[in-house]
């Protein structure tokens, strides 16, 4: 598909997105609501922390993910099982958030103090593992082997995507195969099971099953090109937490990769700014004009959007509900995104 048609087809896709996910408004309210319920304790810090969190707000992307793939199976997305669970995924998102900003010494998220540099890195990490065990405890209800495989199996994952990515850091000689499979682990793989548990929820047969992990999936790594990618064309204002930190903090992305590539010789500069910690013998503006010149971040973009259209294939054969279209919408609204 031509660039512009593709572009006039995401452009479209994203207002239907932001229309639809109006009409699931409900059921992400009763997400919140359940969000606090589950996050209460008689534990004042973790209470404290908790409601901290859940103000912090978020796109809530995987409880909406988790929702209208129960819909779009012919279940009931609105239902106290769907939402427990919807909000479960909430949960491990969150806890991932939290220790990742331990690991990534990080300041800031959604424009806010992060956990750890508001309460500390013990409290960060011990009310990380507080969410992860507490997500666990209310999948429990569900009484599902299928949901806690796929929970188990998601967090073990997720985790060895943040060890796979610190036996990276600061190398520039990152393949392209290493970087997709460390994405995939810490993002793509969560997508998936909130697809696949929303399916499993709302009655899915298995070849619907598989369907939702695949979209997941797809719609998880994209979601991921898209993040590593404003990571240098974004503002610290827009972003809530600062622009270029990925670098800084020795993380070499798609964008980067795919620049060394193109112009080894730059090597040396994204070694500097690493090593100094910072964009003072490098200024971030020249780097991304390098970016620019080299077509790393056009290209970047064109692989987020194949595996947008890679999403939206697998619900072939899917029904042609309202929350369907939601979900083949969501992928441009991603894309299009800018924070």
């Amino acid at each position: 598909m031509p660039a512009a048609e593709t572009s006039a087809v995401f452009d479209e896709a994203q207002v239907e997105a932001k229309r639809i996910f109006d009409s699931i408004a409900g059921e992400l309210l009763l997400v919140e609501q359940e969000f606090e319920r589950q996050a209460r304790s008689n534990i004042q810090v973790i209470a404290y922390i908790s409601d901290y969190l859940r103000r912090s707000g978020g796109k809530r992307v995987r409880p909406a993910l988790t929702i209208l793939a129960n819909y779009a199976v012919g279940g009931d997305g609105a239902n106290e099982s769907s939402i427990r669970m919807a909000t479960v995924m909430e949960f491990l998102h969150t806890a991932t958030l939290v220790h990742d900003d331990v690991i990534d010494k990080a300041e800031t998220r959604r424009n806010r103090p992060s956990i750890n540099s508001e309460f500390g890195n013990q409290t960060a990490v011990l009310m990380g593992d507080w969410l992860y065990m507490s997500a666990f405890e209310t999948s429990l209800a569900e009484r599902s082997l299928p949901i806690l495989d796929i929970l188990t199996a998601v967090t073990r994952r997720m985790t060895e995507g943040e060890l796979l990515q610190l036996t990276l850091l600061g190398r520039t000689d990152v393949s392209e195969e290493q970087y997709f499979d460390v994405i995939a682990r810490k993002t793509a793989y969560l997508f998936s099971a909130c697809c696949e548990i929303g399916a499993l929820l709302g009655g899915a047969t298995p070849d619907q099953q598989a369907m939702m992990r695949d979209y997941g999936m797809n719609l998880g790594i994209a979601f991921q090109l898209i993040d590593d990618l404003l990571d240098f064309t974004s503002t610290e204002p827009v972003l809530g937490k600062p622009a270029g930190a990925d670098l800084i903090e020795g993380k070499i992305s798609l964008p980067l990769i795919l620049l060394l590539q193109r112009d080894p010789e730059l090597c040396l500069q994204v070694q500097t700014v690493i090593n100094e910690g910072g964009y003072r013998t490098v200024s971030r503006s020249s780097l991304v004009e390098a970016l620019e010149h080299a077509g790393a971040l056009a290209l970047t973009q064109q692989r987020a959007i194949e595996y947008a259209e890679a999403a939206c294939a697998a619900l072939n054969g899917c029904n042609g509900s309202i929350h369907t279209a939601a979900l083949r919408a969501i992928p441009a609204y991603c894309i299009d995104r800018d924070h």
